[in-house]
């Protein structure tokens, strides 16, 4: 497995080798020990699974500590285009976002840390987005940071996303608290 750092400290990349012939492919979608290697240590104890329509926008989430979460992340059906934003008091890239497509193609995974918030935007229609996560999602701990901050400059490549009403009313990240 192919192991990529990313300029956000803490962001990792992970891109498997893929076996394929004339049935199909097969490939080891998580390892512990590749993640130990690669320095991130979790007990993940809960997956998610969502399913977008091309142009739908989720995001940018995160849970409040105690009940933050870490995610691993991976499309395995379409494509979708990751966005993270550093929320890291302190951190040298407070503030700062990564994109990464997630592709079914490639079967490359994003390991997100705590201290980020999270979104995408699904690229094609019926992309399935699954989600491991460290910790157990608890409604009251939900935060986020508006999808379309001017300060933030995100270039999500799609022109009128379909973002839920909750998502178009999040704070923007100037005066905002951060939990982290």
């Amino acid at each position: 497995m192919e192991i990529k750092q990313h300029a956000l400290a803490g962001v990792v990349e992970f891109i498997p080798r893929v076996f394929g012939d004339a049935r199909g492919a097969f490939f080891e979608s998580f390892s512990a020990r590749v993640m130990e290697e690669a320095g991130v240590r979790e007990n993940w104890v809960q997956d998610n699974q969502s399913r977008s329509d091309k142009g739908v926008l989720r995001g940018l989430h995160f849970q409040r500590p105690p009940h933050a979460q870490a995610k691993l992340v991976r499309v395995a059906q379409g494509r979708a285009l990751d966005v993270i934003v550093d929320l890291r008091r302190g951190s040298a890239t407070y503030g700062q976002h990564l994109q990464v497509e997630l592709d079914a193609q490639r079967y490359n995974m994003l390991y997100v840390p705590v201290g980020f918030a999270h979104g995408f935007v699904a690229l094609e229609d019926d992309t399935l987005f699954l989600y491991k996560c460290s910790g157990y999602y608890q409604p009251s701990a939900e935060g986020g940071i508006l999808w379309k901050d001017p300060s933030l400059r995100i270039n999500w490549g799609i022109d009128d996303p379909k973002v839920s009403d909750k998502d178009q009313i999040l704070p923007v990240l100037q005066g905002f608290e951060s939990p982290f």
